[in-house]
């Protein structure tokens, strides 16, 4: 077995810059893939890897890439140019002229794909037995289902293989694979990267996913990926900045939760809780009867003729050599009406309409990935029932126009990977990206089903765009009387720690509430802050609320960090009292009491 096995693109890149050769790395592995894996329909040819090695290395600086001879697989609905598409159906198949946009991007941010991956037959299906090539086995235990559709992308990564894959996501393939699988899910805001290229399921709902080991992994490959593609209908230019998730988050829980038997899913979702509440989140008990409703209409509404509509030709000339159960699922079509399609999408804008309120309520709704892990034999027992049991809290996300995180969440008893999702509005892909890095931190998982310790997710060094990172010394600190100023504006915690050595702090006379003065001098000593990203549209009104003789200019850390922060005049600290001894505003506090 490679010793590549289970590596985060940050490993690669480091073995990379001591001297690992991405053609001898590469090479060793693609010779690992084998054809009778059921995780792969295609895996390139050595002269394929070597026709995108010689591209890579071609590339202006390449070495300095984001993805520089990082490997990846990608799900066999997205269109990789030279390679078969078959969407898991052989009589479909067609070789791509181009690159679905999301893989141009990819590979010019130097990846290399190793293969493409097998899914539930045209992307239906949350199962990942749907598919004339297999039945794609859980990476853990194989007499479990992987989940679908993008079940030869999830066990990919979780095998250890590459530490990234693409897959898509149009009632949770995304997340339901990565849940039963130990990995992390990114469900993008509709939009955020282009579908240009992708075959489509429900094209008015679908979005390439990315499964990956750790939040960085993920973040990395989204932040490569997001882009503006006016050739793609759907796709949406990112609003500059969102809502972050605070140190003490509110998250909305389903009040009631049906587990179709599962007790030890159940067992684990209330595992998580716990973990989640030692945290320091607050659990709030949400209604999610509009969730339900609305994930009804995915499969029970007039939705069913968007897929069928995707392949409509195709399957009217070749419904014999599709899957019976996809073929099934898709007849359903005609038993709708253009009415009933108006009908039922002004029934989902009234329903998306509450839950986007819903989850203004809180900083994120949390959810179990799925609500039971079944075998193999159970969804050949009964297919449509299983498959639809397993889509309860992923269906109706993309019908609702919101954001999606699936996250690890510990093991069941029996051994089996659980998750949970965070689920939040359009566009807060970021905040819930940086409330999962907290999450690992906290209850931290191995890489996938491998062995391997995952590195400590990275602290973010900079404000995210559209803040700004300040720190405070005194009135505003966690707990003190002006913090609610920065709450009030949904800034959100980031960590304490320390000036440079240059800082003198001075009690203020006659303030109320009583607040310090920090002033940078020569003879100096480290002063405890706090840093905090302010969104930037709302740091003009905090700043207005600063009073003389205070302000707001550019403080340095111990770190040698530059952020804003809090300044005072020189001429203030006549008659103050000098408290730098104390090292911070807290202990001065605590003496005075």
């Amino acid at each position: 077995m490679s010793e590549q096995y289970g590596w985060t693109i940050s490993e690669w890149q480091q073995a990379y810059q001591t001297g690992l050769a991405p053609q001898d790395a590469l090479t060793g592995l693609l010779a690992e893939l084998s054809a009778e894996d059921p995780a792969f329909i295609h895996i390139v040819t050595a002269a394929e890897l070597e026709s995108q090695l010689a591209h890579l290395e071609a590339l202006p600086e390449a070495k300095q890439l984001p993805l520089y001879g990082i490997p990846c697989v990608v799900k066999d609905n997205i269109d990789v140019a030279g390679l078969p598409t078959t969407a898991a159906c052989p009589a479909f198949s067609y070789v791509a002229d181009q690159d679905a946009h999301c893989v141009a991007l990819l590979r010019a941010a130097g990846a290399i794909v190793l293969a493409k991956t097998n899914l539930d037959q045209f992307a239906t299906g949350l199962v990942g037995t749907r598919s004339p090539y297999g039945a794609v086995p859980n990476s853990f235990n194989p007499e479990y289902i992987s989940g679908g559709s993008s079940s030869g992308s999830s066990v990919s990564v979780a095998r250890g293989l590459v530490p990234f894959s693409l897959g898509t996501d149009t009632a949770g393939s995304g997340r339901v694979p990565a849940g039963f699988n130990n990995l992390v899910g990114l469900k993008p805001t509709r939009g955020r990267f282009s579908t240009r290229g992708v075959v489509p399921a429900c094209r008015s709902l679908d979005c390439v996913s990315i499964f990956a080991l750790n939040i960085d992994d993920a973040e990395t490959v989204a932040n490569v990926m997001q882009s503006f593609d006016a050739a793609d209908g759907y796709s949406r230019a990112a609003p500059p900045s969102a809502r972050l998730i605070g140190a003490k988050p509110r998250l909305g829980i389903p009040a009631s939760l049906p587990w179709f038997g599962d007790s030890q899913a159940e067992a684990a979702w209330q595992a998580s809780l716990t973990q989640m509440r030692e945290m320091g989140a607050q659990l709030i008990e949400l209604d999610y009867t509009p969730m339900q409703q609305l994930a009804e209409l995915l499969y029970g509404g007039p939705w069913v003729a968007e897929r069928y509509a995707a392949i409509a030709e195709f399957m009217d000339a070749n419904g014999d050599q599709m899957n019976p159960v996809v073929r099934g699922i898709l007849a359903n079509a005609e038993k709708f009406s253009a009415t009933d399609t108006y009908r039922a999408e002004y029934r989902r804008a009234d329903l998306a309409r509450e839950i986007q309120t819903l989850v203004q309520s809180v900083d994120a709704l949390l959810v179990p990935t799925a609500p039971r892990m079944p075998t193999t034999a159970q969804v050949e027992q009964d297919p449509v029932t299983v498959n639809s049991q397993l889509g309860t809290w992923t269906n109706f996300v993309n019908l609702a126009d919101c954001s999606a995180l699936a996250l690890p969440a510990g093991f069941r008893q029996d051994g089996l990977p659980f998750g949970i999702t965070l689920i939040g509005s359009a566009w807060q892909d970021r905040a819930l990206a940086e409330f999962g890095r907290r999450w690992q931190a906290f209850a931290p998982w191995k890489a996938g089903a491998t062995d391997r310790e995952l590195p400590a997710p990275s602290v973010v060094s900079n404000a995210p765009a559209g803040h700004v990172r300040l720190a405070v010394v005194g009135a505003h600190l966690s707990g003190m009387p002006l913090n609610t100023q920065l709450t009030e504006r949904h800034a959100r915690f980031v960590e304490s720690t320390f000036s440079a050595d240059n800082y003198r702090l001075y009690a203020l006379p006659n303030t109320t509430p009583p607040k310090p003065g920090l002033i940078r001098s020569a003879e100096g000593a480290a002063i405890a802050v706090e840093l905090w990203d302010v969104p930037l549209e709302l740091f003009g009104s905090f700043v207005a609320l600063v009073p003389a003789p205070l302000g707001i200019g550019t403080l340095t850390l111990q770190d040698g960090r530059e952020v804003k922060g809090f300044i005072c005049e020189g001429a203030a600290v006549e008659g103050a009292t000098d408290i730098t001894h104390l090292g911070g505003w807290r202990a001065y506090i605590a003496s005075r009491n």
